[in-house]
């Protein structure tokens, strides 16, 4: 990537050296990453929505007011809102639905409630998406080969999933290896891609050129008045078509918004809107031919179809490395969004590990991997088809971007200052519009759509059972504290025995007296040379400047409080940020003399306070699988002492 990128979410200015390149590389990785998802709908979108509307027959003005629905979704949902207005709300250069949670929480101060609350719910149904996306789209790209002349008829449902389940358990399995290598081919595989569906489109666009009357809405309207709940269904599985557009937003930080928007207006709307009208020029010109001939009208694979026999292998081929790549997306997206969690405090600490020394973002957390592949393969084993799973996917997607929308209001009338009725007036139609797609997406629960609601619910379970478990020990640890100032003043006037070398006290509460540092005193009696009262802190940034990153507080000649400061997406590195690599050489801070001191309590279920006692048990097992501070501080574990006491949850 070129030097003229200064840092991941600063997209490059035209007017700097070399900027136009390094344009076109960060535009075409955005393709490679940002679109894969969405890039990857007309596999089954509109096979899915126009099946819902032909339970008794199709005709004309149905695949005219299904194709009419899709595009303008394209350009409602995933141009106007997400491209045009979502995309303006970044925090530093960073977007998704928890950087948009921290502008909203530092917008509105001591009510932040609210967008705790929204960015949880939204976080939750996102890993409903994590699970169904790769299932769905590797799935359908696979059914495929039933397309291909001369041995799809011989492909069994069985066969079908068999191959779908190697390729999942393969492509999780390489996560914990990196994508490094392997990503650099995502965007030019992409790019292939988006030429080469809008291309197939294009060429039946030419068969069937009054296709394109359908970006007139007066199809797509005249179809949901005449089709009545039928339509609503109908407009449940359009959705399909706009699934992955929150990705738009929280790529930001990586590429930037101006090659995510460029990406979009010069290749992939493009692209999709003329694949989609090639796959209803297709249908239509079907229907006349069953028609002419007397014969019946199926609901077929239009997608596959749509190309020449001699192409079709090469098609399916690339299909599959698109999902493929789609997939990945998601799955980095999940392990991005955790962290972020973490960081937050929504979630334990899980154990994380940089797969790239190049690149900060390149993440693996073993524990979201494999829960997201028990996940997937259950899904494909349930569903045993796209078109049973694909009423399953539209929930989470529009209960995201219905927080998102609330997010963005919340952001625009106290981050932005605009006047009530200004804020409002933009963002109620967006509003709107997302509760008519949850609203019809919602009547297709019994179908498949409890899948995200049941895990999204499982999911905002955990968090709020960790953050109320963390807010009872921590005002158990609060009643126990000691100022350090008047311990400080007391250990002045009767020294304890003192010892050689640093001690680092890790603590929430910096000004006050660590449990750890109290429980040494009472029973050690001992206290070192220099001790560091460190507390650790996560702004509702991306990332933490570097001015800020460090605080020093000098309580008196014996305890130095040290802030450190860490944005929501950064990894803490507490050693290297205390200084003990430079220091090491002037003797100051020796990390061999150093010892760090953990506050660990133990924790102890009660029935009659605290929470339930099921959720005690619930959190204590949170607390027992949450990684060790000392390998998520990047703390040598030799050098680690943890003290505690019993605490009732």
């Amino acid at each position: 990537m070129s030097s003229a990128v200064a840092t991941p979410g600063q997209a490059p200015s035209p007017s700097a050296p070399h900027a136009h390149p390094a344009l076109i590389v960060l535009t075409i990785g955005a393709i490679g990453v940002v679109f894969g998802d969405i890039g990857t709908s007309p596999l089954y979108a509109f096979r899915e929505a126009l099946g819902q509307s032909g339970k008794d027959g199709i005709d004309a003005s149905e695949i005219l007011g299904v194709l009419s629905l899709a595009l303008w979704s394209l350009i409602l949902v995933v141009t106007v809102k997400y491209v045009v207005f979502l995309m303006r709300a970044d925090n530093q250069g960073e977007g998704g639905v928890l950087a948009l949670t921290a502008l909203a929480r530092r917008a509105l101060g001591k009510r932040s409630m609210v967008a705790i609350v929204l960015g949880a719910a939204g976080a939750s149904l996102f890993y409903g998406d994590a699970i169904i996306t790769p299932a769905l789209s590797v799935l359908s790209a696979v059914e495929g080969l039933r397309t291909l002349p001369g041995v799809g008829q011989g492909i069994s449902e069985q066969s079908i999933l068999l191959l779908t389940i190697v390729i999942l358990v393969g492509l999780f399995l390489i996560q914990a290896r990196g994508t490094a290598r392997v990503s650099a081919l995502f965007g030019p595989v992409c790019l292939v891609w988006f030429v080469v569906i809008g291309g197939i489109g294009l060429w039946h666009i030419a068969d069937e050129p009054s296709i394109l009357r359908v970006f007139s809405p007066h199809y797509g309207v005249m179809f949901l008045v005449t089709h009545g709940v039928t339509g609503l269904f109908v407009l449940g599985a359009v959705f399909l078509t706009v699934t992955g557009a929150e990705a738009l937003t929280a790529d930001m930080g990586h590429f930037g918004r101006a090659p995510i928007r460029l990406g979009w207006f010069f290749l992939v709307f493009p692209a999709l809107c003329l694949n989609y009208l090639g796959q209803g020029a297709f249908a239509l010109a079907t229907l006349e031919a069953a028609q002419a001939s007397g014969g019946k009208f199926a609901n077929q694979d239009w997608f596959f179809l749509m190309a020449p026999e001699r192409f079709r292998p090469w098609l399916v081929g690339l299909s599959l490395a698109a999902t493929v790549i789609a997939s990945q997306a998601v799955i980095t997206g999940a392990y991005s969004l955790t962290q972020q969690a973490i960081q937050l405090g929504l979630l334990p600490r899980l154990r994380i590990r940089q797969t790239s020394a190049r690149h900060a973002g390149q993440i693996y957390l073993p524990a979201i991997n494999w829960l997201l592949l028990a996940g997937v393969l259950v899904l494909v084993v349930q569903f045993r088809s796209s078109t049973a799973m694909a009423a399953a996917y539209g929930i989470a997607v529009t209960g995201t971007m219905v927080v998102t929308t609330c997010l963005a209001y919340i952001v625009a009338r106290h981050r932005w200052n605009w006047r009530r009725p200004v804020a409002i007036a933009v963002i109620a139609p967006f509003f709107l519009l997302d509760l008519i797609f949850f609203g019809a997406n919602i009547l297709r629960v019994i179908e498949g759509g409890w899948v995200p609601l049941v895990v999204a619910a499982a999911i905002g379970l955990l968090i709020y059972t960790w953050v109320r478990g963390r807010g009872i020990v921590r005002a158990f640890e609060e009643r126990q504290s000691v100022p350090l100032s008047d311990l400080a003043a007391a250990l002045a006037k009767r020294p304890p025995e003192r010892v050689e070398g640093t001690a680092v006290f890790l603590t929430a509460n910096p000004h006050s007296a660590p449990g750890a540092l109290l429980h040494n005193l009472k029973h050690n009696k001992v206290l070192h040379e220099r001790n560091l009262v460190v507390s650790i802190r996560t702004t509702d940034r991306p990332v933490a400047a570097d001015e800020d990153r460090v605080k020093l507080e000098r309580v008196d000649d014996n305890f130095v409080i040290v802030m450190l400061t860490y944005g929501f997406m950064e990894t803490p590195d507490v050693p290297a940020d205390l200084g003990f690599q430079a220091a090491a050489a002037k003797k100051v801070l020796n990390p061999a003399k150093t010892s760090y001191f953990i506050g660990r309590n133990t924790l102890k279920p009660s029935a009659k306070e605290g929470m339930p006692l099921w959720q005690d048990h619930l959190f204590m097992f949170l607390q027992r699988n949450a990684s060790d501070p000392t390998d998520f501080l990047k703390i040598p574990p030799g050098k680690v002492l943890e003290l505690g006491e019993q605490v009732m949850v």
